[in-house]
């Protein structure tokens, strides 16, 4: 009788390959949270978590074009895209995208739409594909504050997570993909009253925040909500 053949070794799980934005500072600023907490995150990213990174423009248009091309470069499982939000105390973890341009501001390179469309006869708003409670509750596991958002606003970062929840719903429907505001961090803050937080505190809260996505199934059923 033949001797049975040794089983072969089982190859390791390919690693989840996730992409991770940040915009360049605007409005002033010299440094946006947002770039400097993704570069710290890609010096000691989650384990398990092929990732790459990429630095979007803050400006109209051309930030959806920047984020294309990276997911296209990349061909990612997963899509984080993060944005500085002054004024908020933690991580905001978006729930819905708009479908409206409506600048307070100009970005940098003077655009400053009103009340126009990100994408032309696009829906009206789309939701996160991420388990926004779970993504929550992670990050507050790893000792950072966070807290789910009902607004990404009505400028760049808002764009840019309606292009991000567009190009999932019209090409590509594997992909799952969400947004995350971050505070200030304390550089910005020393001639105002604003809070703000470390990078290396926000990086931790994204590296949860990922791991959190890449492993749940079903979101976390409790109180996110807001009165106002």
């Amino acid at each position: 009788m033949p001797s049975p053949s040794p089983s072969s070794p089982s190859s390791p799980p390919s690693p989840a390959k996730v992409l991770v934005t940040g915009f360049e500072p605007f409005d002033g600023e010299t440094v946006n949270p947002s770039w400097l907490a993704v570069r710290s995150l890609a010096e000691a990213p989650p384990a398990g978590v092929d990732l790459a990174t990429a630095e979007l423009s803050c400006v109209f248009g051309t930030a959806i074009e920047d984020l294309r091309a990276a997911v296209e470069a990349t061909s990612p499982d997963l899509v984080l895209c993060v944005g500085q939000a002054g004024g908020r105390h933690g991580l905001t973890v978006e729930r819905v995208a708009v479908n409206v341009d409506d600048a307070r501001i100009p970005d940098n390179a003077g655009r400053q739409p009103v009340d126009e469309p990100v994408v032309e006869g696009g829906p009206a708003a789309y939701f996160a594909s991420l388990p926004l409670k779970a993504c929550v509750a992670a990050a507050r596991e790893a000792g950072v504050p966070a807290a789910v958002s009902q607004t990404a606003g009505t400028f760049v970062c808002n764009h840019v997570f309606y292009g991000l929840a567009h190009l999932i719903a019209t090409e590509r429907p594997a992909l799952r993909g969400g947004f995350v505001h971050v505070p200030y961090v304390p550089e910005q803050v020393v001639d105002r009253a604003a809070p703000s937080m470390s990078v290396r505190d926000i990086a931790t809260g994204l590296s949860a925040i990922v791991t959190a996505a890449l492993t749940t199934t079903t979101d976390l059923r409790v109180t996110g909500g807001a009165t106002h």
